[in-house]
């Protein structure tokens, strides 16, 4: 589950972090990007004259793409100002620390992020807790929980039970022969995604029937070559954990170059439109989707509510998680794919 990945300097992270976009959502100024620079955007507060910094992962995976689209869309509707950050990659915690910072120094009420690592952006978020913001995990909790005020997020140990429980369910009477497409190392959600799948195929870490894992980013390119990898000396496997559907795209990609997407019971986490309809078109038999424009909607809620005087959210809350595939197996609640694109990401 380890892979290297070249690490850009602080300059460089630094500017990948300030390039994201900026939005400023009141009633007079919706959806507008900031400078490049990150230069100053303050062109007045919204309607309420609160302010939110939400810092993603990355910008480029289709998850939290779509978390940065309902935060924009939700603000304007809502008239507070959205300040949209990103680390450079999956697993930037400098570049997002960085970005916690500059929001600190912007003076936001409060700050949602998807931590890259649990605990790598801890010092920030002590930070601005510190100097009253408000912060908020989304997607990912940090280790420990109680270093953010709450959690918005997929209770993540038990989608990696349900994706587990569906591909051992559909193999059947078959032998398991498993490959695992991770993540990245050291993040919660990877973590608990990993231990939960082997909870719910019914196995533990080292079993034999695990043929080999590789950290992928979540990435699909690095998922294929990892898969591409893997099969030179595994070319008999017949599952597939993957820690997302990019990473089941690109697993998929692999096996149908070599001829083996008839054999192989590849599951996935996440529940974006393209996911759903890949399970739909039969590239992977399952997705368990999560509720990203939830987490969004109900940290955006608390946050406002804190900064009008009410009380601060606290704790985990679950926003949700359900098996979507057209090959229902007894015992696992599932929906169709037909449901899944009438709510994929909602």
């Amino acid at each position: 589950m380890k892979t290297d990945r070249p690490t850009p300097g602080r300059g460089a992270r630094r500017a990948l972090a300030l390039a994201a976009t900026t939005l400023l959502l009141g009633a007079a100024a919706c959806g507008s990007d900031a400078e490049p620079d990150g230069g100053d955007t303050s062109s007045g507060g919204g309607a309420e004259g609160v302010s939110i910094g939400l810092i993603t992962k990355t910008e480029t995976n289709p998850f939290f793409v779509t978390m940065r689209e309902v935060a924009a869309e939700y603000a304007d509707e809502q008239g507070v100002e959205l300040t949209a950050l990103a680390g450079a990659f999956d697993g930037d915690n400098e570049g997002q620390v960085q970005a916690m910072e500059d929001l600190i120094a912007r003076g936001v009420d409060g700050i949602m992020i998807t931590p890259n690592n649990s605990t790598g952006v801890l010092g920030a978020i002590e930070q601005a807790r510190a100097q009253g913001i408000v912060v908020i995990a989304l997607d990912t909790a940090t280790d420990p929980e109680d270093a953010v005020d709450a959690t918005f997020a997929t209770d993540n140990l038990e989608a990696g039970r349900l994706q587990g429980a569906y591909v051992r369910a559909a193999l059947g009477d078959e032998e398991p022969a498993l490959i695992m497409l991770d993540g990245t190392a050291g993040g919660t959600v990877d973590t608990f995604r990993h231990d939960g799948f082997l909870d719910g195929f019914g196995i533990e870490e080292g079993d034999a029937a695990i043929l080999g894992m590789e950290n992928t980013q979540g990435d699909q390119n690095n998922a294929q070559t990892a898969m591409e990898n893997l099969l030179q000396r595994n070319p008999d496997v017949n599952a597939v954990y993957t820690i997302n559907e990019p990473a089941a795209r690109g697993a998929y990609a692999a096996l149908e170059a070599q001829g083996l997407t008839d054999q192989v019971v590849i599951g996935s986490i996440d529940g974006g439109c393209q996911g759903v309809q890949d399970v739909a078109d039969g590239r992977y038999a399952a997705t368990v989707m999560q509720f990203p424009a939830e987490m969004v909607r109900q940290g955006m809620d608390a946050i406002v509510e804190a900064a009008g005087g009410g009380e601060p959210p606290s704790g985990f809350v679950d926003t949700g998680s359900i098996v979507i595939t057209d090959d229902p197996v007894e015992g696992i609640d599932s929906e169709t794919t037909e449901w899944g694109l009438e709510n994929c990401w909602g």
